[in-house]
This record gives C-alpha cells, sequence and structure tokens, in this order.
C-alpha cells in the first residue's frame, strides 16, 4: 500500500529559520501546567512564512491577492520532483529545467541542496527567473522547494514576481531529504487564515507508483 510521506518541516523553538533572524523564531507559551492548574494549556507565536508555507500573491505584488481568495486546489494534485541536489551551481535555470517533462497543470517541486543543510546557508540554492519564466511558460500551477526562499534578496524579487503574477502559488520550506524524483499526489493543506500574504502548511506525497 502507498503510504503519504510527510514533507512538512517540524515546527519547534530552534528550528531553522530565514537569515537567521530572531524574530522568525517561533515561540512557545504555557499558559496553564497541571502543577499549577490541573490542566495543560498554551499558545504558540509564528511568522506567516514560517517553515513549510505558501506564499499569496500579496506578498509581493501590491495589487496581488491575499488569503482571503485562496483556493486550496491550486496546491494539491498531480505533482512532479525533480532532484538538483547534485547540480554545480546554486540557481536553477530554464536551460536546468529544459531537459524534464511538465504537463500543464502539474505542481512542480525541486530538491536541492538545501534539503541536507543542517542550518541556514546564505549561499542557499534558488530559482533562477529565467527557471521561473520556463515553468510559467509550461503552465504549472504550483513550484514548490526546499528553501526557506524561492530566491534569496534578489532586487524587486523577479521570480517571486514572474510566477505570482500568474497566480501560480509558491510552496517553501519543504523537507525533502527523503524523497526521490519521480511522479506523486501532492496534498498540502494550508491553514485557514483569512486576510494574510502567507500561510503555514502541513504537505504530503503519495508516490504514483513505486519508487
Amino acid at each position: 500500500m502507498k503510504q503519504w510521506l510527510d514533507i512538512s518541516m517540524a515546527i519547534y523553538p530552534d528550528m531553522i529559520v530565514y537569515k537567521n533572524k530572531t524574530e522568525k523564531k517561533p515561540k512557545f507559551i504555557s499558559r496553564a501546567t497541571h502543577v499549577i492548574n490541573g490542566y495543560q494549556e498554551g499558545s504558540i507565536e509564528i511568522d506567516l512564512h514560517l517553515g513549510t508555507h505558501v506564499d499569496m500573491p500579496k506578498h509581493i505584488l501590491a495589487d496581488g491577492h491575499d488569503s482571503s481568495v485562496f483556493n486550496v486546489a491550486a496546491v494539491n494534485g498531480a505533482c512532479v520532483v525533480f532532484d538538483f541536489s547534485r547540480l554545480d551551481h546554486s540557481n536553477i535555470t530554464a536551460d536546468d529545467l529544459a531537459p524534464y517533462q511538465v504537463m500543464p497543470g502539474d505542481i512542480v517541486i525541486l530538491k536541492t541542496h538545501n534539503s541536507f543543510a543542517k542550518a541556514f546557508d546564505v549561499n542557499f540554492d534558488y530559482l533562477d527567473p529565467s527557471g521561473a519564466q520556463w515553468l510559467a511558460e509550461a503552465g504549472v500551477k504550483a513550484v514548490g522547494i526546499d528553501a526557506l526562499g524561492i530566491e534569496r534578496s534578489h532586487p524587486d524579487h523577479p521570480t517571486h514576481r514572474i510566477l505570482l503574477g500568474k497566480e501560480i502559488y509558491i510552496i517553501e520550506g519543504l523537507a525533502l531529504a527523503d524523497i526521490e524524483a519521480g511522479r506523486y499526489t501532492l496534498m498540502c493543506m494550508p491553514l485557514k487564515i483569512e486576510g494574510v500574504e502567507g500561510l503555514p502548511a502541513r504537505a504530503f506525497l503519495k508516490p504514483d507508483r513505486d519508487q
């Protein structure tokens, strides 16, 4: 029986966050304990772009829509994982993607060296604008990556703009170390939060065949 493979980052106080920014670390708050209150209850404070999450167009585009009109079907369904973890450069370009087959409506997930990082690397692998344009022209409906950003601190965020400008959702922070290249079904379930530019998510893959 094929099993769902969890590709979500675990959330915990000292997890890896973008650029190691202290303000992006999750905060776990204990509001009641069994010793004092007779029960346990807590809260968590998290950044909307923490760990595994989905970027809305509003994240980068001033006139882009936010989560209020997000269609969860856009990040669920037929999916293909491409393994670029042996690539000898850090930017995935159109030339790197050209040998691969993509079907219109696919969700494309990019596995890179990032999957094996034990700490945040400022030189993380990312999707080049030419690669983003190639995927957009191929008719994909979402793009995922194992980095906490689909591009680095590039002026004007071209990769985000190319994808989000065509309402191609971006899934960042995927845990792909144990995932092989191939075809899958993606189940990605972002939290139902109204009016925000990013949604924390849980994500799973089911192989379309034995891999």
